[in-house]
């Protein structure tokens, strides 16, 4: 069978809700991105043969393959396919498994995996309900209740039961957060995000955009202190988890160019790194965000590695009670994840997220000149994807 490479990584600066990016329509920011990939190969661009974007919330402007609509407004020709996928938060990590599982089976040679979210534009839940009469359109059906008795489907309370489960105090996560602000703010100040980053036109949503491009990631509090952190209210009467420690609401688009042996030779280009492993595990709906550490322990086991052989992880901070129950359950190193800070400061951009952790692990091995990568992330549903690269 064939390898998977990646030959190119790109992602947009995050953007806050209403923010720099709030302005942008999601197809065309994700067009933005496509471009870029081509640009960075410098690849015909007739030469890519699908395109395979994940978005979550797939109403308004996301609708109706906001995929294809990314590509009719790129430079990419008409005659690139593509398509949309929704794996919840893993969405364009599975993007980037279906793009090297087409490469590695020698059905396509060369395919873009990307990931837009537009937060401000089509907010979070929004899918999720009609306006039905007698409370008709809900997702969680009849069946899924009586299979799960008691269980709400709820992020917030999988973030809960998480914490508690791992004795995770309160004090510990806000100094998780304030970490990822730390290191977010430090790694932006050290110019680390700069080969990673695209930079596009400001716009915003209401009112007059500054006549200059987005390079930053407009989440990060370079401020950050632990006493800030702590003081903001709790998402629930008697919790742990404030909005202070989960990740912030983001517009953003990234993606990667995948490639198999003969995409190389017709490229004319190397490799940044070789997909070395691709698993994704289905686990407790109700708990929800626990998935990540038996599918890290699946695909270590199929990888034949342990967790020292991984030299720097990307854990994606939906809430920060998973990247430290990861930790503790997997025995791994702090001093490896998430070296230049996660969602809580850079945002989490949902459907993007997961090429976006990509392109970052990527720069970060080979800033580091480290070997292996590992990424992993909580979905909603009770799932979870990780892929383990080797940098090349």
């Amino acid at each position: 069978m064939a390898e998977a490479y990646i030959v190119a990584a790109a992602r947009t600066a995050g953007g806050r809700r209403n923010g720099r990016l709030s302005g942008w329509h999601p197809a065309d920011l994700a067009a933005q991105v496509l471009n870029e990939l081509v640009q960075r190969a410098d690849v015909d661009p007739a030469l890519i043969e699908d395109v395979i974007l994940g978005c979550v919330s797939q109403a308004g402007e996301q609708a109706t393959n906001i995929a294809r609509n990314a590509v009719l407004a790129s430079n990419l020709p008409e005659s690139v396919p593509a398509t949309t996928i929704d794996r919840q938060c893993g969405s364009s990590q599975q993007a980037l498994h279906f793009a090297a599982q087409a490469v590695m089976s020698g059905s396509m040679d060369i395919v873009i995996a990307a990931g837009v979210e537009s937060m401000s534009r089509v907010p979070m839940g929004m899918p999720v309900s009609l306006p039905l009469k007698n409370d008709l359109g809900y997702y969680v059906s009849p069946g899924m209740q009586q299979r799960y008795r008691g269980g709400d489907f709820s992020q917030f309370s999988g973030a809960e039961a998480i914490a508690r489960n791992y004795g995770i105090s309160k004090e510990q996560l806000d100094q998780y957060a304030l970490r990822s602000h730390q290191l977010a703010g430090a790694a932006t100040r050290a110019g680390k995000f700069d080969s990673e980053i695209i930079s596009v036109p400001v716009r915003i949503i209401e009112g007059h955009a500054p006549n200059e491009l987005h390079r930053f990631d407009e989440g990060i509090r370079f401020d950050a202190s632990l006493e800030g952190i702590a003081n903001v209210k709790l998402l629930q009467e008697g919790g742990r988890i404030s909005a202070a420690n989960a990740s912030q609401i983001c517009d953003g688009a990234s993606g990667v160019l995948v490639v198999n042996e003969r995409g190389l030779k017709r490229l004319g280009v190397e490799p940044l790194a070789r997909v070395h492993q691709m698993t994704v595990l289905g686990h407790d709906p109700v708990v929800m965000l626990e998935a990540p550490i038996p599918a890290t322990q699946l695909a270590l086991k199929k990888a034949g590695l342990n967790i020292a052989d991984i030299d720097l992880y990307e854990v994606n901070e939906a809430f920060a009670p998973i990247p430290l129950a990861w930790l503790q359950a997997l025995g791994a190193d702090p001093a490896r994840l998430n070296v230049h800070g996660g969602a809580i400061a850079l945002g989490h951009p949902l459907g993007a997220s997961g090429t976006k952790l990509m392109t970052t692990l990527l720069y970060a091995l080979k800033d580091r000149g480290k070997r292996y990568g590992l990424q992993t992330m909580c979905e909603g549903g009770g799932l979870a994807n990780v892929t383990i690269i080797e940098r090349l």
